[in-house]
């Protein structure tokens, strides 16, 4: 029989498991003083604080969860502010920095299925702790609890007021105001039964049309994620919205289940991922808003981030994929944006956090001040850096762990020189193994760090380039 530890890791951001199966009531008791402890151990010092955040987003029974957490963290003596509804998990990593905290324990599971719940650790800072921070989590899981005499407080507050009011204060709110009550632009906020309901309204001031708006723990039989593949309604709604009004521009933003993670639908109704905002930012905060500093990018980054970092004199420098490399960078280098493939983006001039809704803020700013829909912002960029490209990645479900051992052995051992009939020109392995091939292309293999899973990532100069180079790397890894 297992014990309570058993299958609490945490990953890139947290611990996630399975309600009723791994995420469940007493692992959480379990954990949750834990964490408040070393969170105490790390930030106590610097912040002189004993309080911890405790915060959820909209997933089945996360606020009972989030309950249980608060009285276990307040019974080993913590202070607990512990929110009095959902809001997305950027809303309490500020709330962390601006509340003079120790951190945040935030549960949700960020994009995954509806049968996942999770526990995101944030530090003082307003951001994902290291993964030094979780080890020392993870180590002290087995150990004996230490019996605490007097509890800590509680009280609830609302995440929402300071959060919506530090993210106003970052964009020219009046001009995306006009914008939208003239006429001038219709905008379309699919929140994905999220964290994010009700939060851009709430901050424009002005209405919107949000769609997938309720609480749905199922996600219409999805996933929180903003990918082609779950929008079909969004896509819809600003393709008849097109037809049928035709005036002025529109945009279609999505929010993943607690609103870290953005992606776009421009006026025409094509999809684009952070591999297209992120360059789209770029210009604008440069450009428009003279904004300086550090362009941070995951080796599957696009690109055309450096390319239009390039046309600003804007330094670039690459980290491993997760967003806290990023984060960490942001702690120690003026950075003016950090972003990752997956659709986490955050910014030097706030806490070291993606936030879904302050990149929309950017994204509205930019049209309103450009006078532009996003697909042309987007090819006049192409146009400025000469630079053309597609993206796609896949996830192959590999037989078993033996597969990957072998595969990872064979990349180790006898080195590819040769990709989809392209040489190979240049290999980086801060995380797996990111080939540059001779016709500017790459390829990005990456192996799952738990599960018998394979991610292969392509950027090439055509969609049917980077077809035909991941189904070569499928070939290649079912032939191992």
């Amino acid at each position: 029989m297992p014990s309570a530890v058993d299958s609490i890791k945490f990953g890139t951001d947290g611990w996630r498991g399975v309600i009723a199966d791994d995420f469940t009531f007493e692992r959480v008791a379990l954990v949750a003083p834990i964490a408040a402890k070393v969170l105490a151990d790390v930030y106590g010092e610097s912040t002189g604080s004993r309080t911890i955040i405790v915060g959820y987003d909209r997933r089945f029974m996360a606020e009972d969860f989030a309950k249980k957490t608060a009285e276990v963290v307040q019974a080993a003596g913590v202070d607990v502010m512990l929110s009095e509804g959902y809001a997305p998990t950027p809303a309490f990593s500020w709330a962390a920095k601006q509340q003079n905290a120790l951190g945040a324990l935030v549960l949700t599971a960020s994009h995954n299925p509806g049968q996942y719940l999770g526990l995101k650790v944030k530090g003082s800072f307003g951001g994902s702790v290291s993964p030094e921070t979780t080890q020392k989590i993870e180590a002290q899981l087995s150990e004996t609890p230490i019996s605490v005499g007097t509890p800590g407080s509680l009280q609830t507050f609302n995440p929402w007021p300071s959060y919506c009011e530090v993210i106003r204060s970052k964009v020219d709110l009046a001009r995306i105001q006009e914008f939208i009550t003239q006429g001038k632009l219709t905008v379309f906020a699919d929140v994905m039964h999220g964290a994010a309901a009700g939060g851009l309204e709430q901050i424009l001031g002005v209405p919107i049309q949000e769609i997938n708006s309720s609480r749905d723990p199922l996600f219409g039989g999805g996933a929180p994620e903003p990918l082609p593949r779950y929008l079909s309604q969004l896509f819809r709604v600003i393709r008849t919205h097109r037809r049928e009004q035709g005036a002025g521009l529109q945009v279609g933003l999505v929010f993943d289940g607690d609103s870290d993670r953005i992606a776009a639908v421009d006026g025409e109704g094509n999809f684009l991922s952070s591999q297209i905002l992120i360059p789209i930012l770029l210009e604008h905060l440069a450009e428009r808003r003279q904004f300086t500093g550090e362009v941070v990018k995951t080796i599957s980054g696009s690109d055309l981030f450096p390319r239009v970092a390039a046309l600003y004199q804007l330094p670039v420098h690459e980290t491993p994929i997760g967003y806290k490399y990023i984060a960490d960078r942001m702690l120690s280098a003026p950075v003016l944006l950090g972003g990752e493939e997956s659709g986490g983006i955050g910014y030097g001039n706030h806490i070291p956090e993606r936030d879904a809704l302050l990149s929309a803020l950017y994204v509205l700013e930019a049209i309103a001040q450009s006078g532009m829909d996003l697909s042309d912002l987007y090819k006049r960029l192409q146009e400025r850096t000469g630079y053309t490209s597609a993206y796609d990645r896949i996830d192959l479900h590999l037989a078993s762990m033996d597969v990957r051992s072998r595969l990872l052995e064979q990349l180790q051992s006898q080195p590819l020189t040769k990709i989809a009939d392209q040489a190979v020109v240049d290999c980086l392995t801060i995380d797996g193994y990111k080939f540059r091939l001779a016709n500017d292309s790459w390829l990005l293999i990456r192996f799952s760090g738990t599960e018998p899973v394979l991610r292969l990532y392509c950027e090439a100069a055509t969609l049917e380039q980077v077809h035909h180079t991941l189904n070569w790397a499928k070939d290649w890894a079912n032939s191992v």
